[in-house]
């Protein structure tokens, strides 16, 4: 069990910072939802449509951005993991290491610019998943703070 919760960590640390801007990106995007888009009127609008699908470029538009909602909320999740850990990590090479791991940059640069090896990053990186996947979480009830917060459609 815990080497899948470590490998599931190690995944989402390398990940993070392309989800992180993913998500920042996603947002921005869907700000002007539907914008620009107009249902059909006229004679066309009351012609039949082929079974199965739709041709009103509203709903298609609606579908998609809902698509793209849940993408967001599972990056979410994911990145909620790392930040519910992160006060685990009391060490002053562990919390620069595990910054610049969430900003993307790999191990030689980090190894680089802390003046250490590559695979001392390595080791230090290791000890980091190591006790992020020890942690268990408490539960807490009646509060929203654990809670990621559900979208409401924009349709």
């Amino acid at each position: 069990m815990k080497e899948a919760a470590s490998k599931q960590i190690e995944s989402i640390l390398k990940d993070y910072h392309w989800m992180m801007n993913s998500i920042e990106i996603i947002r921005d995007s869907m700000k002007d939802a539907g914008e620009g888009l107009t249902a059909q009127y006229g004679d066309s609008a009351g012609m039949p449509k082929a079974k199965g699908s739709t041709s009103d470029p509203v709903y298609r538009e609606c579908v998609r951005r809902e698509r793209r909602y849940s993408v967001i909320q599972k990056y979410e999740a994911q990145i909620s993991v790392i930040q519910e850990r992160m006060h685990l990590i009391r060490n002053d090479r562990e919390i620069e290491v595990l910054h610049w791991l969430l900003e993307g940059k790999s191990y030689r640069w980090i190894a680089m610019h802390m003046g250490l090896s590559h695979s001392h990053i390595g080791r230090i990186k290791d000890s980091i998943v190591k006790k992020m996947s020890e942690y268990v979480p408490s539960v807490t009830k009646g509060t929203n703070d654990t809670k990621l917060q559900k979208h409401n459609s924009a349709c």
